[in-house]
């Protein structure tokens, strides 16, 4: 008996939510990659009392959803895991690219910026190395660059690019912090610290926006 696998085409999506403070044409758009487990609907949440002026969030989803707990109740959502992940992260970038020209469609940015969160910043980082999108600033939030691009290249990504972390966040070893910071500063890579754990913090983010 043989065993062979096979791969089919199938028709995909994408879910994404958008969200503008000011409801005017937006002059900055800003992408916002969730963390692993996360669904859009809430991830999007905290930026609902954003007061920043002509500003156009974006928030893609992952197209992977799960049981965050056993096979019912909440559900999260994952960029891509270890199985497979050429596969995800072609069709990720793909995705993204078709979602961007989306959103071109309806509005003239004047700066560009990506924001990943956690999980999200590997595939936003990769997105910005191989994806037909061009970024003014990229934020990674506690997160860290994908180990198949090289971070000496990061201004491929963006014209700036920046590295935030909470003094708390447990993903993080105090003793690994201060080695990750110190070697992004080497890079040129700007690192932006605030008190608390490992998520967005609102005031920290809205200065750097």
């Amino acid at each position: 008996m043989n065993s062979v696998e096979g791969i089919i085409e199938v028709p995909s999506s994408l879910r994404y939510r958008i969200i503008n403070p000011e409801g005017s044409s937006p002059k900055h758009l800003v992408y916002v990659f969730h963390g692993y487990g996360q669904l859009v609907e809430y991830f999007s949440q905290k930026f609902n009392d954003f007061s920043l002026k002509d500003t156009l969030f974006v928030f893609p989803e992952g197209r992977h959803r799960f049981y965050l707990r056993g096979t019912s109740g909440r559900v999260g959502a994952s960029w891509m895991t270890k199985e497979w992940r050429e596969e995800d992260i072609r069709l990720n970038i793909l995705s993204l690219n078709i979602l961007h020209e989306t959103v071109l469609k309806s509005c003239s940015p004047e700066k560009i910026t990506v924001i990943g969160f956690s999980q999200g910043g590997a595939t936003a980082a990769r997105w910005l190395a191989q994806g037909k999108i061009t970024c003014d600033h990229f934020i990674s939030w506690a997160s860290v660059y994908p180990p198949d691009l090289a971070i000496e290249d990061h201004r491929n990504l963006a014209k700036k690019n920046s590295f935030v972390l909470g003094t708390e966040d447990e993903f993080f070893p105090e003793e690994d912090q201060e080695i990750l910071i110190a070697d992004y500063q080497s890079k040129g890579i700007q690192t932006v610290r605030f008190e608390g754990t490992h998520h967005i913090h609102k005031e920290t983010l809205i200065s750097i926006l």
